[in-house]
């Protein structure tokens, strides 16, 4: 009897922990793709903050909307881990140009990029087989 790599009947605790690691990146840049899509006047200033035209907000909301489609559908999440990691490179960039902190800021892209990644390396055996930790 040959199990499918995506079905759930006796996923590992490794499994587990990617999903629950994958699950807090999606629930994060959900609510951070709301909190632009609806304009809320803490994002609007954020953006003058950083630079970026206000009816920019909506177009990060959208892209952020895709990438974590991508990344939480099995299929494609290969492709939406990179579309998020080319966004958290954009958001890298962006604080240190404006020159915000460091580790609460400035980093943050690696911190959801490390998250994202090890969430998806610990839920698809495929991503584990193609780089194994050991040989």
């Amino acid at each position: 009897m040959q199990i499918s790599l995506n079905t759930p009947v006796g996923a590992t605790p490794r499994v587990w922990a990617g999903r629950v690691l994958s699950g807090l990146v999606i629930a994060f840049l959900l609510l951070d793709s709301a909190l632009k899509l609806i304009d809320v006047p803490v994002v609007q200033q954020t953006m003058i903050q950083l630079g970026y035209p206000i009816h920019l907000d909506r177009v990060i909301g959208v892209i952020i909307l895709v990438g974590v489609a991508l990344y939480a559908v099995p299929r494609t999440a290969v492709l939406g881990a990179v579309w998020l990691t080319g966004l958290f490179g954009g958001a890298i960039a962006t604080h240190l140009r404006v020159e915000s902190p460091l580790f609460s800021h400035v980093l943050f892209g690696v911190y959801l990029g490390v998250l994202a990644w090890a969430g998806l390396y610990l839920r698809d055996a495929r991503l584990r087989a193609l780089f194994p930790l050991r040989a």
